[in-house]
């Protein structure tokens, strides 16, 4: 059966994979699930540089040739210039929103099989980020929120959009900047790990395609690993 590696950049993330998304993998067949911080630590600030992460993950894919690793990491903050730029995240930013994070995703596959011949790494990148996923239950969002009267904004907000990964990603607009417009004390790592516990997977796999479509890939790993 599989083990799963993901590697993420905050609290909420791993809370996320610990709490929801493992309960999942594991009923479905998974040996085990666990988070990992990009770049091996607690960061503040944003993100690390692919070059540091690709590190991480290449260490983890070379120490046990049994173990699948993925992904969960916000667009919207990945490093685009420099020699930190994550592959594909400067020309995403040229293409249709909903091209982007599939394009960053088969570009971070490419850049690794460039040096290390593998099928188990599946990067996942959140469109726009983690926040966006809150908006497939406005009500459950607002329970975790704190103020249920927030469900009628929350909604408005999603009714703009076909999906909520649709939610764009200025500077103003952002998910987050969003939920913060609302809720000022918004605090992401507990009150988006308490949101994403009380949506639950199912919820936001409803309403978020790309989301879905990553659980789902996760999922036939079970099934591929039983054909070995």
């Amino acid at each position: 059966m599989p083990r799963l590696l993901v590697h993420v950049e905050g609290p909420t993330e791993e809370t996320f994979v610990n709490e929801v998304l493992g309960r999942h993998l594991y009923a479905i067949g998974f040996h085990s699930v666990g988070a990992r911080y990009i770049g091996g630590a607690r960061r503040r600030g944003g993100i690390c540089g692919w070059p540091e992460a690709r590190q991480g993950i290449l260490n983890h894919l070379r120490q046990d040739g049994r173990t699948f690793v993925t992904t969960m990491v916000d667009y919207y903050g990945l490093p685009q210039s420099g020699d930190r730029e994550w592959p594909g995240r400067a020309a995403a930013a040229r293409m249709r929103p909903d091209a982007r994070a599939s394009f960053v995703e088969g570009q971070l596959g490419q850049d690794l099989r460039g040096i290390l011949d593998t099928n188990r790494f599946v990067p996942f990148v959140v469109m726009h980020e983690f926040e966006a996923l809150l908006f497939s239950d406005c009500a459950a969002f607002s329970t975790a929120l704190g103020g249920p009267e927030l469900a009628v904004p929350l909604s408005a907000i999603r009714a703009a959009f076909d999906t909520p990964e649709a939610i764009n990603d200025s500077p103003e607009t952002a998910p987050s900047k969003r939920i913060l417009a609302l809720r000022p004390s918004y605090q992401k790592p507990l009150m988006g790990s308490l949101a994403a516990l009380e949506i639950g997977l199912e919820k936001i796999r409803a309403e978020c395609p790309h989301f879905n479509e990553w659980v789902r890939r996760l999922e036939e790993l079970v099934t591929e690993c039983g054909d070995r």
